[in-house]
């Protein structure tokens, strides 16, 4: 009998760091309402960095506090905590806060993993199958325009200009869209090499019709019979870096048609756009 109590004790004196263990386990693992917690905070912590804009990229903690809801303590904890990962910096005084170098760190990655005509591709092929004529996207490279992706259309009759094509800024809708926008150095300098000054006189009417209306449009310009409409496409700094386009045979495309092509290839501009970072309605550079 003593000799089954000695073993029962020795027993429970065994299994009680690990029951010990298992208790301390329970213990330190997160429940319910903490988890809950910690996404609120997190997503706190997202609606400050996203309520800086390029038209206000420096608030006061009140203006802060207007657009994100939260207690005067509860912004302050969050600030300090954005500000130790280095998103957040305050300057001045009156103190300001605005992003910090840390947010670049994470656009640049961001950036490097960007394949445009990953992004793109969606749009394109939905651009093709809402007209059902070609639809295709142009990257500017110096003083071309290179296509880099094409959606051809399933007509019998369609134009294709195949990936890898390219011509200068000055000619086609997808050439003046781009051009249009560019730097005003950069702009004067490829008109410049426009020797008659009737051409000149036509291509700068087009362009000033692109700045004011966010299309260009061409006719017979890159093939005989064609009608083209074309739209911007804008960085994460609000610079042009190409075109997406809609061509095919004038037999098919009358103004009216070509009107409502333009509604949406601006829409698809805007889009890819907003997909490479450009805020939309933010300044063009």
């Amino acid at each position: 009998m003593q000799r089954a109590l000695r073993n029962l004790r020795m027993w429970t004196l065994a299994k009680k760091p690990k029951a010990e263990a298992q208790d301390t386990a329970q213990a330190t693992e997160p429940d319910a309402e903490q988890v809950a917690s910690g996404v609120r905070a997190v997503d706190r912590a997202i609606a400050i960095l996203q309520c800086f804009t390029p038209d206000q990229p420096a608030m006061s903690v009140i203006e802060i506090q207007k657009r994100v809801g939260l207690s005067r303590p509860t912004l302050y904890r969050l600030l300090q905590t954005l500000a130790q990962r280095d998103l957040i910096q305050a300057e001045g005084d009156p103190q300001r806060f605005r992003l910090s170098h840390g947010v670049m760190k994470l656009s640049h990655v961001w950036l490097k993993g960007l394949e445009v005509v990953t992004v793109a591709r969606p749009v394109v092929e939905g651009l093709r199958e809402a007209t059902g004529e070609t639809a295709a996207l142009f990257r500017m490279q110096e003083d071309r325009g290179i296509c880099i992706l094409e959606c051809e259309s399933r007509h019998v009759l369609s134009i294709s200009r195949g990936v890898g094509d390219s011509s200068s800024l000055t000619r086609g809708s997808t050439g003046k869209a781009m051009l249009a926008f560019m730097d005003p150095a950069r702009q004067a300098a490829l008109l410049a090499t426009i020797p008659k000054s009737a051409d000149r006189a036509r291509l700068e009417e087009a362009l000033a019709f692109a700045r004011r209306n966010g299309y260009a449009t061409s006719h017979s310009e890159i093939f005989a019979g064609t009608v083209a409409v074309s739209a911007p496409c804008f960085d994460h700094r609000g610079s042009v870096v190409g075109s997406v386009g809609l061509y095919g045979p004038s037999a098919r495309i009358d103004e009216q048609k070509l009107l409502e092509f333009s509604r949406l290839v601006r829409a698809a501009g805007r889009q890819i756009s907003v997909l490479l970072g450009y805020q939309d309605g933010a300044p063009i550079a």
